[in-house]
């Protein structure tokens, strides 16, 4: 039995939730490849997979041994590139995959100036506010905002994320200027929307904290769609400072200055990271990105 090409099925099979999909991507026939992983599977002496007419599902210790067997893989497949790419000059195709604000406002300009710099590399860039796993989605560099993830990965933090709250001149002179956190009640908000809902508004008072948040007016992942609702006059926003700094510049929306300060979280230290596999720097591609944009970013915001 080649165990390495029925490690590989499985693991597809396991990520497509089918064998007729994994099939396809390995261009044989559905039935050879469950065939390997049967031969897999009495080769170890235990059932991997569950298997119905609809569906695949891993068993208790298939779900452990698809843990293991992932990450093995995954470092073959980067011990591979590396030997590879060694001392070669930075090229082939570069996956990043960026949060969207992130990514028109900053991202994708800097990205003109890279590839002016490494025109071997290909760059294949996914903008989404969805979280990715770096192994599983196939992604080289991705840029997320939050907190450094409890992943093993390398995590830069590039710049701040800080939230604050504006509004546009022509809503604070119809609805007053907003001074005091719990005063916000009695405004409309336009909210964020993040994987894991609207972003909430939340403040210190006397050592507890406290939901804040305004009447929802609009809730929306599209932040240019929020941001021009904000000026148009709709409601007040919190969105990343980096974000709306072009727009408190031109005082088309005013930074308010509310006390107990407000949040979208009660942890501090809210970032934008720059994620990558520790054992990937090496590739001389990654390391070109990942050297770029830390000295790019950092530099200016």
């Amino acid at each position: 039995m080649d165990q390495l090409r029925a490690l590989k099925y499985f693991v597809k099979v396991v990520e497509n939730g089918s064998f007729s999909k994994a099939a396809e991507l390995f261009s044989v026939p559905p039935s050879s490849l469950s065939r390997r992983i049967a031969d897999l599977e009495q080769s170890l002496g235990a059932t991997l997979l569950k298997r119905t007419t609809r569906s695949v599902s891993l068993t208790e210790i298939g779900q452990t041994y698809y843990q293991q067997v992932s990450e093995v893989l995954s470092l073959l497949a980067y011990s591979d590139e590396t030997v590879k790419n060694y001392q070669s000059s930075p090229m082939g195709v570069l996956n990043i995959s960026s949060m969207v604000g992130f990514g028109e406002r900053i991202l994708l300009p800097l990205l003109d100036e890279f590839s002016e710099l490494y025109p071997k590399i290909t760059l294949n860039v996914s903008l989404s506010d969805d979280l990715s796993t770096l192994a599983r989605d196939q992604v080289d560099l991705a840029i997320r905002g939050g907190y450094a993830p409890d992943e093993r990965v390398i995590a830069i933090k590039l710049m701040e994320n800080n939230f604050i709250a504006v509004a546009a001149p022509r809503y604070l002179e119809k609805f007053g200027v907003p001074v005091n956190a719990l005063a916000l009640k009695q405004h409309k908000g336009l909210y964020f929307k993040t994987p894991n809902g609207p972003t909430p508004w939340l403040c210190e008072i006397d050592n507890q904290w406290q939901d804040v948040s305004a009447e929802q007016v609009l809730i929306s992942n599209n932040g240019k769609w929020l941001v021009n609702k904000a000026i148009e006059g709709l409601g007040i926003l919190m969105m990343p400072r980096w974000a709306l700094k072009p727009y408190i510049a031109s005082g088309e929306l005013t930074e308010l200055t509310i006390k107990p300060s407000i949040d979208i979280t009660q942890q501090a230290n809210l970032g934008v990271f720059l994620l990558y596999q520790k054992q990937r720097y090496q590739i001389p591609k990654i390391k070109a990105a990942v050297d770029f944009l830390v000295e790019r970013v950092s530099g200016v915001y």
